[in-house]
């Protein structure tokens, strides 16, 4: 049984008729004597999609209890057990309720393919996984429910369904969408032009991307080579010399004449050793095409035209940037170079740009050494094994082996030329293949103790013993080098891969980074410099180990980083090729840097914007919240000490009254304004002691009315470990508000329960309840949620609490009520780990 096909409608925004657009793809199936079922749609009381159900197969929906109230799920076993060959299946992102076959939609959709049914689904853009930051910082709005990106790039067709931002605001003002009391506020917030314009462009971004690896998919399965020009990609050929910039800038121009060009810089690096590339101007030139929205790559390639070549037929570029060389005249004689090469190679489906530029022409500079430092005692030895060694062994075939035979001794004498290759390296080698030679000639070829040769058999065996020894020392010699550049290039990757990592990591450790560099490097110390100007005296901005220099003159090497920063290392002077892997580290020192700074300027604006919230609220809260009752004790005294009404008893108990109110309210204002003061200095200092909740709860109801809270404290509950001031406090500001905004006549329940080593304390209410993008909005100072009414209060009450239950170790959550409405759960440790106690029946007590 083969796997069912997925086709998806993806939505740009929510309203835009994506389940309109399925059930109408499902009319057409079931015309053409489709199966067609629908396992899920929710029609949210839209008219015109609630008539598209009609005439459609429906699966009943599973009922599913939850936390005493009914939900409804897609029956996946139901559909299963029916096979239909197509199921619809709307909200893929949707979250089951707990207790389901899975805890997903997708995952049930995925079941359904697995059986080989089809499916047809629906999600918005703003619900993929991926885009969750994107869409957050777009909207305002955290997105709960996702689907993985992976799901939906599986899937076998994408249909996008769109609507302009106009259309669909006249579409939600029509009431076509919500409800008409909650359009006004649907407009003004979540679908506002720009938050739709922007997730549309989202929409749009991502279905091409998928479009891109269709295309990707069945070019590389038909093994099509030639370039599909279906979209401008301009690939930019590096050198890693400053006319780089240039072609990047010549290449994002050209991008921005076609509608959609896309820039892709390359750099690549000969397979055959070190590069010879600055690195502080390849990321000069990584931060450039980034910035201008490109993407940088690195390639390794035995041939640079070929590789090139390769890489822009493998991303379907449609045009290649490079420059004019730099090669001098004479130079042409050894080739005729990369620009030409790939001009000459790229085909009718490749227009390559060659662009001038002002470094043309003016040669290259000396090539970088590829060979390995050999240490002095190593060569040393070389030179005496090179000489010393032949004139030993002739010593010694002389007097005491006399007789072994011309191609013995030649072979003998190999054997030393081999060894100075390996110690000394070449020259050496050479020397001592030429220094045996005539000890060959002189002592061991007839006639002896002449430089000439009677047989020419043997001009030819010393003819071909230099040519050998030439040619293994040369060989021995080159493997020699690689291995020492080998085991240099591997030590350069592992420093360059741990500043990629600290890079990916984010690591903004300055003193770190200088402590590493100083050890790579067996430097004495390390020292980053600054300075303003160039008439500025240097400053150091960060430094390690002993005695660091304050100057990049005072330095054993200094390597400039920008026209304002230095670094500078005092213990030896460092050959050239170790300044490649200097200046890496020198970069990322800069970015580390400016990173520091960054975040510390984004933490003080962050406290500065704190404070000025605060401030501006807590004007607001005297200019208005505090006033209003001073007002009415101010208007009630007045009364009182008036001679011209004869106030009798019961007019003088209403007017006291109404002063002790705008009293207690005053105190409870002022409470919450000073704990807030308290928690925001940090003085709040708890005693925490074994408490019984049953012993706190109860006395943190005394300010709400009688009756309008229903308590719920199991006696067998274990003692938690709490502050019991603070405790009861946070108590009474969460119940407080919870009675504030439940309906008259529907009392707030407070229950408790044990679950492992805490306790939990759940306050319900059946009020309006809170949606999710804002439950964690109301535990901030100065919030009041909703369409609160002036007067009821400065907003501190629940940042309060949550201060107060964070002190004493617990935590305070806001979840939805079943049903409606808001529950606010207290998480509190158990004193002691107390396990907790299985009670037969509960306590109830109504206050």
């Amino acid at each position: 049984m083969g796997r069912g096909k997925l086709r998806i409608y993806l939505g740009a925004a929510p309203g835009v008729g994506k389940t309109y657009a399925m059930l109408s793809e499902a009319h057409r199936r079931v015309e053409r004597g489709t199966d067609c079922v629908v396992g899920f749609v929710e029609h949210h009381n839209r008219p015109r999609t609630e008539v598209m159900l009609h005439g459609l197969e429906l699966i009943e929906r599973r009922e599913l209890e939850y936390r005493g109230s009914a939900f409804t799920e897609m029956d996946v076993d139901a559909i299963l057990a029916r096979r239909p060959a197509v199921a619809l299946v709307d909200e893929l992102a949707h979250t089951n309720v707990p207790g389901s076959r899975n805890a997903k939609r997708w995952q049930d959709v995925e079941e359904l393919l697995q059986a080989g049914i089809d499916v047809v689904s629906t999600v918005n853009i703003q619900h993929l996984e991926s885009l969750g930051d994107v869409v957050e910082t777009i909207t305002g709005v955290r997105q709960r429910e996702t689907v993985p990106d992976e799901m939906v790039r599986r899937a076998d067709q994408i249909e996008l369904v769109d609507m302009s931002p106009q259309a669909l605001r006249r579409r939600m003002a029509h009431g076509n969408v919500y409800k008409p009391d909650k359009v006004d506020a649907a407009l003004s917030n979540y679908f506002r032009p720009g938050n739709l314009t922007a997730l549309r462009e989202l929409a749009l971004l991502w279905v091409a991307d998928r479009v891109d690896e269709y295309l990707q998919e069945y070019r590389g399965e038909h093994n099509i080579r030639s370039t599909w020009q279906a979209r401008e990609r301009i690939v930019v050929g590096l050198t890693g010399g400053p006319e780089g910039r240039t072609l990047i800038r010549r290449a994002a121009r050209l991008a921005e004449k076609g509608a959609g060009g896309e820039v892709l810089a390359v750099y690549i690096a000969a397979s055959d050793g070190l590069t010879s590339a600055s690195p502080k101007e390849l990321a000069v030139q990584r931060t450039l095409v980034e910035d201008l929205g490109g993407t940088f790559h690195h390639v390794i390639g035995d041939s640079v035209p070929d590789a090139l070549l390769e890489f822009a037929r493998g991303v379907n570029a449609t045009q290649i940037v490079l420059g004019v060389s730099r090669r001098r005249s004479w130079q042409y004689a050894f080739g005729p170079g990369v620009s030409a090469t790939v001009a000459r190679e790229s085909g009718p489906d490749l227009d390559v740009h060659i662009v001038t530029h002002d470094e043309a022409a003016k040669g290259r500079g000396l090539p970088v050494a590829r060979r390995g430092r050999l240490g002095r005692s190593r060569i040393i030895w070389g030179w005496v094994t090179g000489i010393v060694g032949p004139a030993l062994l002739t010593l010694l075939l002389s007097e005491v082996v006399p007789d072994l035979g011309l191609a013995n001794d030649m072979l003998l004498f190999l054997t030393f030329t081999v060894a100075a290759a390996i110690l000394g390296g070449l020259l050496p080698a050479l020397a001592s293949a030429a220094f045996g030679s005539l000890l060959l000639n002189w002592f061991f070829t007839p006639p002896l103790y002449q430089l000439t040769i009677a047989d020419p058999r043997n001009i030819v065996a010393i003819a071909i013993f230099v040519g050998v020894a030439v040619s293994v020392a040369s060989v021995v010699d080159l493997a020699a080098r690689r291995t020492h550049q080998a085991a240099r290039l591997r030590a350069e990757s592992e420093i360059l891969s741990f500043l990629a990592g600290s890079i990916l990591r984010g690591e903004n450790s300055l003193d770190a980074l200088l402590e590493r560099l100083r050890e790579t490097f067996a430097m004495d110390s390390v020292a980053l410099l600054e300075r303003t100007s160039e008439v500025d005296s240097w400053t150091t901005a960060a430094s390690v180990g002993a005695t660091p220099v304050s100057r990049p003159e005072d330095a054993d090497v200094d390597l400039p980083i920008g026209d304002t920063m230095a670094l500078a290392l005092s213990g030896r002077v460092l050959p050239a090729e170790d300044r490649r892997v200097l200046g890496a580290f020198a970069a990322q020192a800069a970015v580390v840097l400016d990173r520091q700074r960054l975040v510390d300027e984004a933490g003080k604006a962050r406290e500065l914007a704190e404070g000025n919230r605060i401030r501006t609220a807590l004007l607001a809260a005297v200019s208005h919240d505090l006033r209003t009752p001073l007002a009415g004790i101010k208007a009630s005294v007045t009364s009182l000490r008036s001679d011209d009404v004869e106030w009798s008893e019961t007019d003088k108990a209403e007017l006291l009254e109404g002063i002790e109110d705008g009293a207690d309210r005053l105190a409870a204002l002022i409470g919450n304004l000073l704990d807030m003061s308290r928690l925001n200095t940090g003085t709040v200092v708890p005693l925490i002691r074994e408490t019984d909740l049953d012993e706190v709860v109860p006395m943190a109801l005394g300010a709400v009315p009688e009756d309008s809270v229903v308590l719920d404290i199991p006696e067998t509950l274990p003692m938690v470990a709490v502050d019991r001031g603070l405790l009861e406090r946070a108590v009474a500001n969460v119940v407080e508000n919870a009675v504030k905004y439940s309906p008259d006549g529907q009392p707030v329940h407070v229950s408790a329960s044990a679950l492992a080593h805490r306790v939990e304390l759940r306050v319900v209410d059946r009020g309006p309840g809170v949606p999710d993008e804002a439950k964690e909005r109301i535990f901030e100072p100065f919030q009041r949620h909703g369409d609160a009414p002036r007067g009821a209060g400065v907003g501190l009450g629940l940042a309060v609490a949550r201060g107060f239950t964070e002190t004493i170790g617990g935590t305070l959550t806001a979840e939805d009520t079943p049903g409606g409405g808001l529950t606010m759960v207290l998480t509190l440790p158990i004193a002691g780990g107390t396990p907790p106690v299985t009670a037969d029946l509960p306590t109830s007590a109504v206050t």
